[in-house]
């Protein structure tokens, strides 16, 4: 996913699906410096971390 995209997902009001490793995620914030997105699944937003932007796929 490219930086540009990935920080209008993270803008907007309404959900995206995106996912990482086939599991939906949530796009918390994106650091444009280091091309990675903070991250959590859906289903357990406890286990946020930091993911390359080009690890994510829109679907």
């Amino acid at each position: 996913m490219n930086i540009q995209r990935a920080k209008e997902i993270a803008k907007s009001p309404s959900m995206a699906k995106v996912s990482y490793e086939g599991v939906l995620i949530y796009i918390q914030n994106v650091d444009e410096g280091n091309e990675v997105a903070r991250i959590f699944p859906l289903d357990h937003p406890e286990q946020e971390q930091e993911v390359p932007l080009n690890s994510l796929e829109e679907l």
